[in-house]
């Protein structure tokens, strides 16, 4: 459909007939789903962040994006997360979803973000425009009887915290022989911090505490909403919310009230991550099942007595360095990681990714830098099927992939890396480590 209009959608157009478009396209909305859904569309139509494409008056297609930052390695990155992505069924095959994408990415770039990500329901789409799968979101299943009673903390791990608190109190002047002050991470273990329940007026700490918990746990591939939807998220009926100090844990009925499904746990301390889940587990006695979003190393799989957790769902989602300098430059890296790497990028969407660089990282932090232009439009292609290059040749996904965390022996298995040295790409591999997970969906 050629002739098909792509503009913003704006506060003004009709939006009934953008959740027509949405359930002709994924399905019936619940009340709840149209209401949330609603909300979010109507606040990225304001802020010029979403695309739909017209017959007329008529919605074809649309497409949205949400302000977040995405943290890699303990470090918070501008990412447009795009969502709602849909063309009505008698348009499809016609070129509206490609060009919706096309100029989708042309606008999160003109904003700025140095990243993309998405779920995606099909993937070929979004793979020729340069995203790449680049981790999981997981759900874990644990029979409620198992949190019951969380296994202790080791002695050893005990006695370490105690004598680290009481040093921490005689350098901050207290009298030997005081107690620690209780409520937070310097209070050893065994010392539960204080939990209060959350709400919507409370956004902006929520969001304060999941980030400094990425941050301290060196995550990668994890979001933070902006204020205005995180909450909305937490102004929901049916999601209850507790906050410490240092933690943050939200859950929700499911299942018609036979399993409690906690959408998040999150603790930059062991005192909160176990009163936390002490809350979860308070439900033991009147839910059959626990269901909750996880990381893959998350605390869970060490605090239940037997293992009889397990992953129940994983939903695979897309990245895309649309900034390659910037995406570099904003990432953390391991602080013990030094290296020097020549990287040649051929990117036909993002032509400024494109070029010669040279990739540095030092101190915890990444530097990309120039060297020339690519040779030619097929200096890919070349390097592909050559693979005898110094330099470490990628296309847009390949670059998507490696900054995830893939290995690059598995990117050159993928047909996605060419050329490099192995000394170069054990070091890529030590930069670059990371298993990248989300807690959210979008």
């Amino acid at each position: 459909m050629p002739d098909a209009e792509i503009r913003p959608v704006t506060p003004e157009d009709d939006f009934q007939a953008q959740v027509d478009l949405g359930q002709r396209a994924f399905g019936l909305y619940s009340p709840a789903q149209k209401a949330s859904w609603l909300y979010a569309a109507r606040l990225r139509a304001g802020q010029g962040m979403f695309l739909g494409a017209f017959a007329g008056e008529q919605p074809a297609g649309a497409a949205l994006f949400h302000d977040m930052r995405q943290w890699w390695a303990g470090r918070a990155v501008p990412c447009a997360g795009v969502a709602s992505v849909k063309v009505a069924p008698e348009y499809r095959g016609q070129g509206i979803g490609r060009r919706l994408m096309t100029e989708l990415l042309a606008e999160i770039a003109a904003r700025g973000y140095p990243l993309s990500a998405l779920f995606p329901a099909t993937m070929p789409i979004y793979r020729s425009l340069g995203w790449e799968l680049a981790g999981g979101r997981y759900d874990a299943a644990v029979p409620a009887r198992s949190l019951r009673t969380l296994m202790p903390p080791d002695p050893a791990a005990s006695a370490a915290s105690a004598a680290s608190a009481a040093s921490a109190a005689w350098d901050a002047g207290a009298a030997p022989g005081a107690s620690p002050a209780a409520g937070g991470a310097e209070a050893g273990h065994g010392a539960a911090p204080a939990v209060r329940r959350a709400g919507p007026r409370d956004a902006a700490a929520v969001l304060g505490v999941i980030g400094r918990c990425h941050e301290a746990a060196r995550d990668c591939g994890p979001l933070t909403w902006d204020e205005p939807l995180a909450a909305r998220w937490l102004s929901r009926d049916d999601m209850y919310a507790y906050l410490t100090g240092d933690g943050f844990a939200a859950y929700r009925w499911a299942d018609g009230n036979q399993t409690l499904f906690a959408e998040r746990v999150q603790a930059a301390s062991a005192e909160s991550a176990r009163a936390l889940w002490s809350v979860i587990a308070s439900h033991g006695p009147t839910v059959a099942r626990v269901r909750a979003r996880v990381a893959p190393n998350d605390p869970l799989w060490w605090l239940t007595p037997e293992r009889d957790a397990a992953i129940a769902k994983r939903s695979l989602w897309m990245l895309r360095v649309v900034d390659a300098p910037a995406a570099i430059a904003a990432r953390g890296f391991p602080p013990a990681v030094t290296l020097s790497a020549p990287l040649v990028i051929e990117d036909h969407a993002r032509p400024a990714n494109s070029g010669h660089w040279q990739l540095s990282v030092s101190d915890g932090k990444g530097v990309l830098i120039p060297n020339g232009p690519v040779s030619s439009p097929g200096a890919l292609a070349a390097g592909l099927e050559g693979g005898g290059s110094s330099a470490l040749t990628l296309g847009a996904r390949g670059l998507a992939a490696l900054y995830a965390g893939t290995p690059v022996t598995t990117l050159r298995l993928a047909g996605l890396a060419a050329g490099g040295t192995p000394d170069a790409g054990a070091a890529l591999d030590a930069a670059f480590a990371a298993t990248a997970y989300m807690l959210d969906d979008f």
